[in-house]
């Protein structure tokens, strides 16, 4: 790596982004409810929680791809369009969850795309060709070298996207978002499915563009990653930000314990179905002994004492000739032997004849 990216140019010198009680509501499912988070300068911020949590659409509603439906997005000061095409020119990038790179394009075409919001030459110029358009032209191509050498990918500046490895795939969606010159980079996932030495380069790539000055945005499910890397982590639950702070701070939480184990304790999101049962695992089968002391439903049940058909029959021939053996226990094939199989009184047992008295 040799050169770095430049970031946009700053005019607020404490937050590049705030997000100010952003809610996203899907008919009548409510993906996000109320979230907000800012990101400073240089800063790198992780979002973390557990599968289905809102992370992804929390993004989306961050880069336009999603119009919230309440609350605001704004970058250094500046509300952010609901257009992805004029957030990006304002000054955030992102890659997804799901690689989506032109397969059929080579890496340095992939990455000349992503110059397309900080070139000038409109539809007359590209159709002319004139020295306007070739010199704007070999500045991107230029522009584009630099930061396939910044992620280690120049060598393979002519192979086909498709033909990367994937860790390098994942560098090439770096690469690209990077040629747009951006004060902020939001990452989704970025070492999902990476092995140890690829997550490694990717930390220490993450750490290079941060070190330029470009505030990083990052969702992962490896612990070890975000913790290593980020200034602050929040966490999302069913939607909402359960708890914000250095990485000391989320691991000793115990509501971030369990929102990944799967156990409730007080102060955590809960449903809006069932507030009280937010795992829907609440047991209502059976009634307690004290259920049934204040239910009359729940005594009815006839007993041994009150109806003389559930009394214990007696033991048949077979049962009074079992032997417990030394520890007071039925043999084994006793023990084997499956309840709903016992033999009917009006039939003879398995080794006797109808004659035996």
């Amino acid at each position: 790596m040799t050169t770095a990216p430049s970031p946009a140019p700053a005019t607020d010198t404490g937050t590049v982004l705030r997000a100010d009680g952003v809610t996203m509501r899907f008919g009548g499912l409510t993906a996000v409810r109320n979230v907000s988070l800012t990101v400073g300068v240089g800063e790198i911020v992780g979002l973390i929680g557990p599968n289905g949590a809102g992370k992804t659409t929390f993004f989306n509603c961050l880069t336009g791809l999603y119009v919230p439906t309440e609350g605001t997005v704004s970058y250094r000061g500046t509300r952010l369009s609901r257009k992805p095409h004029l957030v990006t020119q304002a000054g955030v990038a992102r890659t997804f969850q799901n690689i989506r790179l032109f397969a059929n394009m080579t890496v340095l075409e992939n990455v000349l795309v992503g110059r397309h919001t900080r070139t000038k030459e409109g539809l007359w110029s590209a159709l002319l060709r004139g020295p306007g358009f070739k010199k704007a032209e070999r500045g991107s191509e230029q522009r584009a070298m630099e930061l396939l050498e910044f992620t280690g990918l120049a060598h393979k500046r002519d192979h086909l996207a498709r033909n990367l490895p994937y860790g390098e795939q994942r560098k090439l969606e770096i690469a690209r978002a990077l040629a747009s010159e951006p004060g902020l980079l939001l990452l989704d996932e970025p070492t999902a499915g990476m092995n140890p030495q690829e997550t490694r380069a990717t930390q220490d790539l993450v750490l290079a563009i941060r070190a330029q000055g470009t505030a990083v945005l990052v969702i992962e499910h490896d612990m070890r990653f975000i913790f290593n890397l980020c200034d602050r982590v929040a966490v999302l639950v069913q939607g909402q930000k359960l708890v914000e702070g250095t990485a000391e701070i989320v691991q000793a939480d115990e509501r971030v314990i369990a929102a990944y184990l799967g156990t409730p304790v007080e102060g955590m999101p809960t449903a809006p179905d069932d507030p009280t049962d937010p795992d829907g695992t609440t047991d209502h089968a059976a009634p307690t002994d004290a259920t049934a002391a204040t239910d009359p439903a729940a005594s009815t049940a006839p007993t041994a004492a009150t109806d003389p058909a559930h009394a214990a029959a007696p033991a048949t021939a077979p049962e009074a000739a079992a032997t417990p053996d030394a520890a007071g226990e039925p043999d084994a094939l006793d023990r084997a032997a499956p309840p709903d199989r016992a033999t009917p009184p009006d039939q003879p047992a398995q080794g006797q004849t109808g004659d035996t008295p």
